[in-house]
């Protein structure tokens, strides 16, 4: 079995790893897109023209399904890449969780980046999901970058002004950025109130990491004999994992990069 992801940077570790942690036996193709990330300040047709590139380069390695570890390509370009690559391969996207989030009774806080934030679409998925739910969306300026390059300050200072913005009874915080479930619980530290029930995180890796051994007919089966391998494709050129990615455990757990078979 073989699992393709992309996205334009290490935003696509979260997913990473939990595919890893459901079939440890997949072999992984990392396609990622250094000389064009960030994606997030693109036109939609310059980010959908990257995004394609990506996944072509993903896609010939013969993967079983293609994972689109980021949530801005999810909105702009999912709908190219299926239209390009299916039925023959599976794309899988990335929604923020809105749905389980709201699904607790909230209030709910959407971190997500300032170009998602009050968009269209998040707001469609407010509508949709979380009807009769107090929610406040968050824009989260310059998380995603800091988590990029594993720059702990700037880390540091973009959380504590989201959590500034963040109400305090919230109980619920949607990790609207893929990005951000790297540093879930430094976000769970600065948003927890005292005397506040325990605040609870709603990623997508999980979800989505299932969904794509769902399209394939594959089962999760955690302990196995072997481990997959992991290739990563810098602009469609075999290379190593970004430096930075050693500075998350979802990083560390994909530290050993060999072909695929």
């Amino acid at each position: 079995m073989k699992i393709a992801l992309m996205d334009s940077g290490i935003g696509l570790l979260a997913a990473t790893a939990a595919v890893r942690r459901l079939r440890p036996d997949a072999d992984l193709v990392l396609s990622l897109d250094p000389a064009g990330m960030p994606w997030g300040p693109r036109t939609p047709q310059d980010l959908t023209e990257r995004a394609v590139a990506v996944a072509e380069a993903a896609a010939a390695y013969g993967p079983d399904a293609l994972i689109v570890g980021c949530n801005t390509a999810t909105v702009h370009a999912l709908s190219t890449l299926r239209d390009l690559l299916e039925p023959g391969l599976p794309v899988i996207g990335t929604v923020p969780a809105i749905k389980p989030a709201a699904a607790g009774g909230g209030p709910v806080a959407i971190w997500a980046t300032p170009a998602t934030t009050g968009s269209d679409y998040q707001q469609g998925l407010i509508r949709d999901f979380a009807a009769g739910v107090k929610v406040t969306e968050v824009p989260c300026w310059g998380l995603a970058e800091a988590v990029e390059h594993a720059d702990q300050a700037a880390i540091d200072e973009a959380i504590t002004a989201a959590a500034a913005l963040t109400p305090e009874e919230v109980t619920t915080v949607v990790l609207g950025c893929t990005h951000y479930e790297l540093v879930a619980e430094r976000i769970r530290a600065a948003v927890q109130r005292p005397q506040r029930p325990p605040l609870v995180l709603h990623g997508s890796a999980g979800a989505v990491a299932a969904q794509a051994l769902r399209r394939i007919g594959a089962r999760p089966e955690p302990q196995t004999a072997t481990e997959g391998t992991v290739t990563v494709l810098l602009n469609g050129r075999e290379g190593a994992l970004p430096a930075a990615a050693l500075a998350y455990a979802e990083g560390r757990l994909l530290q050993t990069v060999s072909p695929a078979r």
